[in-house]
Formats: structure tokens, C-alpha cells, sequence
């Protein structure tokens, strides 16, 4: 079958627009549980499809009543929350545009996006990010209107969530047909969000996504049977990003169930209470999960070699479960006895009914992922970007390559440059970047074909394996190219300790690193070993520590190929966050200014080169 064909029938008789999307599921599920979320008390509250329904409708006829019209610009500044989910749908409904803004973003950068695209409403969570509104002035002749989620109105601008649902109720009930009829207006041509790259450098760019987009993208992955209906997905990732985004999507599709909770603190423990089928994340947090149980005290002493044995036993069985062979007897007595000593515990944590997890938003470790599934815990990857709506390719948890970003979606035209590079064409590619041709211009080429700017190549099945950002790859002096996301990989899977790592060395003879370490797991080291009052920077500072993370560090470059090796670092005293510059809102390391922002340290890793 020709791709524009699949296409078609792709989109053949799945609703064009995310407003549509939402009014089908009401209808095909409306008594259905819908959405579990924690209230104000910490008590698990549900939410039926029609319960939702009766939500957004309320707030989609509140943004007709005053006055918001066709693909008009709502933005939204808050946490994963159960009200971000609602105001979304609601903008969808109401035919305007969802315009997305990370609760952590500075005030500069929330002023540059509401300006850039032209916001005239935002919903907001609290004081603190009304308050960033509040200190750009410009914005007053634009942004008519805040609601806040938590928190009262001031009698003007800023109006309570309780209150702007009530005006939209009230407005309806005059106007019962207003959110069908723009409903109806909306279609797979029509701007559905804008979504604002993190950037790692220079200004966040607008991604322009269709409704088409999300349409075609729920339709194509269905295809691919990874959830149903009686699913329960816990979500925690943020929707201002276009992975957690296309989650809400995805639910509308298929009907799943979804807890909703995007305090990070809280992902370990809500998934023992909710008890989930599937959950997505980000590398990061598999890296947590995982060096937490190399470092816990679990780790130490007898059950510190049990949980040795179980995972080396795990390992062993790992090719035989890829292959879907039977274990050998004596490695199935002895798997049989590492899950029941080790591996259920690990899996009882997250819940007991997890069937898979989906790592996105950057490369996982290969190590990382046969770590669980050596635990009988599959984490399968998947790759895409904001500029195609998130899902380009994906693994099947039932028949996973592990290391590989799965094949495409259907219907996705997909090719590797001459240089690498990963190129893709297709119903989920971007229309383009907001007010700035230039760029869109320079990723987006006439045929069609979308430069992703990373850097990868197919194997003989169509699966994916990349290697890193195109403009990231170091080269050293002795000529040999490096992925600095492979060194990092290697550093984050094998020092249990580190929470960030920034591979540098362009032009010189060695590979170096820049290192951040774990608050928690550090200040859990002071309290073992007799410093409890020491401070996280005094800590990170120690020769124990050094020494210790040297003894890692020799793992890790086991890892690496000759020239890839670690042969200096340094450990920074503190954290890189967004406040400093040093992580994008969405937490990616901003090299260039990492490298610029610690010139004298990254110098001082060089300065016996000769």
C-alpha cells in the first residue's frame, strides 16, 4: 500500500480534532471512571467521563463567553494537574489554541511566550505564576484575563477556577449550543497548540502542532495495540511538554484511565496506592529508581548479596525471555527463587500491576533498561519530538529490541541522511515554527522532510538506534568522533551517586566530565557514615566521596571505547538549575552555557595536555 493511502485510511473515520476526540469518548464512555487525582487532603478523588464532561464544558463556554474566538491563543502555567488536563480539553472544545508553559520557566521567558503567541487568557496555578505575568506590563493590553487554579480572584483581572467555572455554567445554560458549534468549527487543518522548545539555546521557539496532528498520531499508534480500555496510566510527566501532552491525547483515543499527580516527590509511593498498568517517564527518573536500589540499605550486608545474586541470575535469563524460549530447568529454579526473594519485592513498590513503562524525551541507558527487565519490569523506548507530536517510533513491551527506539509509526516516512542525520515526513510533522520563518525554514524543506537534527541510523527491521544530537558530537584532537550522550549514559548507569553529567572535550586529546551529585542519595551517605549535619556542597566535596566515585567511574569507562573514556572530572558543589541557567525548564543540561558559565574548571580538566 502506497504511505499517502495508509494514511488515509489511517485517518479514515477517526475524529479530526482533539474537540471531537473529546466528545466521542464522553459518548462512547460517559459513565466510565475517566481520572483519579489527590485533593487538597491528600484523598484519591474519581472523576467519570461524564463528571469531565461537565467540567470542560463549563469552562470552554466560560472562554465563548468572554469573547475568545477561532484558534485564539489560552495558555496554561501549571504542574501536572487534574485542572491543566480540564482547561486543555476545554480549549480544544471551545476551538482556540493551547499555548503551554512550564510552571519552573523564569519570568523572562513566561513573558517572551504569552507575548510571542499572543495569549489572551491563562489559566495559572498560583500566586507565583501570576505574579510573572504580573511583572511584564506589556501583557496587560493582551492578556485579558488570568484563572487560578489555587487561590482566590482579585474582583478584575485575575478570576478564581471555582468562579470561572460558574460563569461558564451559567453562560451555557444561556447559550446550551455555543461549545458544539465550535466544536463543529474545528478541523484537522485547524492550530491545536503551540508548544514552546525548551531551547538549549537562545529563545524558546513556538511549535505550531494541528489538530490533524494529534488525530492522525492517536489513530496510527492504536494500530499498534500497546493499551486498551482497561488500562490505568499514572501520569506525572509535564504536560507543557509534548510527551506528557500527547498522553491526554492518547487517553481520548482509547478510553484508559489516568491518575494524575505531577509532584515528582510522590512518584514512587503513589504508584504502590494507585497500583497502575503503564506509566512513561523520563530517563532520569529510571536512573533514580535504579540508583536508589544500588545505594539503599538494601544494598549492603546479606541482602546486598542476594539482590547481587537475583540480578546476576536475571540477567542470565534475559536473552531466553527476548527470544521467548524456555529458561533451562536449573536457571528457571533459580529465576523462579531470585523473583520471589528480590524481583516481586521491586515490582510490589511500583504498584505490582505495572505490564510495561515508556522511557522518552531522551536516550536511556541500555544498561538501565536490561537492569529492569533483568527484574522482570520492561521499559521500552520510544522517539520522537515536539516538532512531530511527540510519538515517531516506539517499541512493543510484548517484543522489545532493547537499546533500539522501536520502528516508526504507521504511515511515518522516515529516512537517514547522508550525515546521519534522522529525517521524517509525514501527518504529525509540525506546520511550523510561530512568527519565525527563518527557522522553520531551516529544519523544515519543501518536500516535506523534517530534519530532526539527531543523529541515528535503521537496522534491517526498521528499528531505530541514535546516537545523539547532531551539533552535540565532540571531536578530539586525535580526529575520532564522540557522543557526549553516550559518555553521560555510561557515567549516569554506573555511579550510582550522580544526578547530572556533562561530557566535554571537543578539540582536545581526552574525553572529561563535569559532575553534579544526587542530593538525596549524598545527604543519605552523611547520615551512614557519621556526618549528619554536613551540608550537600561540604559532602560533595569529601575525598571519601571522590574516592569512591573513582571506583565507579573505572566501571563506566569499561563501558566506552578507548578514546570515549573518562579521564578527568570534576564535581561541582551544587545543583544546575533553571533559575541558574544551567537546565532547561524540562531539565536538559544547556551545554554551551554549562561549558561557559565553568570555563576555568573545564580548562583546569585540559591543562596538562602539552
Amino acid at each position: 500500500m502506497e504511505v499517502k493511502d495508509l494514511q488515509d485510511n489511517i485517518y479514515a473515520g477517526a475524529p479530526q480534532s482533539l474537540g471531537a476526540m473529546f466528545a466521542a469518548r464522553v459518548a462512547q464512555s460517559g459513565p466510565a471512571e475517566a481520572f483519579l487525582y489527590p485533593d487538597a487532603g491528600e484523598q484519591w478523588r474519581s472523576l467519570t467521563w461524564n463528571e469531565t464532561a461537565d467540567l470542560v464544558y463549563a469552562v470552554a463556554a466560560a472562554l465563548i463567553g468572554r469573547g475568545l474566538e477561532f484558534e485564539d491563543r489560552v495558555g496554561i502555567a501549571a504542574i501536572t494537574r487534574i485542572e491543566w488536563i480540564i482547561a486543555d480539553y476545554a480549549i480544544a472544545a471551545a476551538g482556540c489554541a493551547s499555548t503551554t508553559v512550564y510552571p519552573n520557566t523564569a519570568a523572562d521567558d513566561v513573558g517572551w511566550i504569552l507575548s510571542d503567541s499572543g495569549a489572551k487568557l491563562v489559566f495559572a496555578e498560583n500566586a507565583e505564576q501570576v505574579a510573572k505575568i504580573a511583572a511584564h506590563p506589556e501583557l496587560d493590553q493582551t492578556v485579558a484575563c488570568v484563572v487560578v487554579f489555587d487561590g482566590p480572584g482579585d474582583g478584575g483581572r485575575v478570576v478564581a477556577w471555582s468562579d470561572f467555572l460558574a460563569e461558564g455554567r451559567a453562560f451555557l445554560a444561556d447559550h446550551p449550543d455555543c461549545v458544539t458549534q465550535a466544536t463543529a468549527r474545528t478541523h484537522k487543518d485547524s492550530l491545536a497548540t503551540i508548544i514552546y522548545t525548551s531551547g538549549t539555546t537562545g529563545r524558546p521557539k513556538g511549535v505550531l502542532l494541528l489538530h490533524g496532528a494529534w488525530a492522525y498520531l492517536t489513530a496510527s499508534v492504536e494500530l499498534l495495540k500497546l493499551v486498551g480500555p482497561k488500562d490505568l496510566q499514572f501520569l506525572w510527566l509535564p504536560l507543557s511538554h509534548v510527551f506528557g501532552k500527547s498522553l491526554t491525547a492518547f487517553q481520548l483515543r482509547y478510553g484508559f484511565r489516568t491518575a494524575v499527580d505531577g509532584r515528582i516527590d510522590r512518584i514512587v509511593s503513589n504508584l504502590a496506592l494507585v497500583k497502575p498498568t503503564f506509566m512513561c517517564g523520563a530517563p532520569r527518573i529510571f536512573e533514580k529508581v535504579r540508583a536508589a536500589a544500588l545505594t539503599g540499605d538494601t544494598s549492603h550486608g546479606l541482602k546486598g548479596k542476594i539482590a547481587r545474586w537475583a540480578f546476576a541470575t536475571g540477567y542470565q535469563a534475559v536473552p531466553y525471555r527476548l527470544e521467548r524460549t524456555p529458561l533451562p530447568p536449573s536457571l528457571a529454579l533459580r529465576h523462579a527463587l531470585a523473583d520471589k526473594l528480590v524481583f516481586s519485592k521491586l515490582r510490589a513498590k511500583m504498584g505490582g500491576n505495572l505490564h510495561f513503562m515508556i522511557s522518552g524525551s531522551a536516550k536511556l541507558s541500555a544498561q538501565v533498561q536490561r537492569w529492569f527487565y533483568a527484574a522482570g519490569i520492561v521499559v521500552i523506548e520510544g522517539y520522537g519530538c515536539t516538532e512531530t507530536a511527540a510519538v515517531s517510533f516506539v517499541n512493543h513491551y510484548n517484543d522489545p529490541v532493547l537499546g533500539s527506539l522501536g520502528p516508526p509509526i504507521p504511515g511515518l516516512e522516515t529516512r537517514i541522511a547522508e550525515d546521519g542525520e534522522i529525517l521524517l515526513r509525514g501527518p504529525v510533522v509540525m506546520k511550523g515554527y510561530h512568527n519565525n520563518p527563518e527557522a522553520t525554514a531551516e529544519v523544515l524543506n519543501e518536500d516535506g522532510w523534517f530534519h530532526t537534527g539527531d543523529i541515528g541510523h535503521l537496522d534491517d527491521q526498521g528499528f531505530l538506534f541514535m546516537t545523539d544530537r547532531k551539533k552535540d558530537l565532540m571531536k578530539t584532537s586525535g580526529g575520532k568522533y564522540v557522543a557526549p550522550a553516550k559518555v553521560e549514559g555510561a557515567i549516569m548507569a554506573n555511579v550510582p551517586y550522580v544526578s547530572q553529567a556533562l561530557a566535554v572535550g571537543d578539540g582536545h586529546k581526552h574525553i572529561a566530565a563535569l559532575l553534579v551529585l544526587d542530593r538525596d542519595a549524598l545527604l543519605r551517605w552523611g547520615q551512614r557514615h557519621g556526618r549528619p549535619d554536613a551540608s550537600y556542597a561540604e559532602l560533595s566535596q569529601l575525598p571519601e566521596i571522590r574516592q569512591s566515585i573513582d571506583r565507579f567511574m573505572v566501571r563506566a569507562n569499561r563501558r566506552l571505547d578507548r578514546w570515549e573514556t573518562v579521564k578527568k572530572y570534576a564535581i561541582l558543589d551544587h545543583e544546575l538549575t533553571v533559575d541558574s541557567g544551567g537546565v532547561t525548564a524540562n531539565l536538559k543540561i544547556r551545554r554551551a552555557h554549562v561549558i561557559d558559565a565553568y570555563g576555568d574548571i573545564v580548562a583546569s580538566l585540559f591543562e596538562d595536555e602539552g
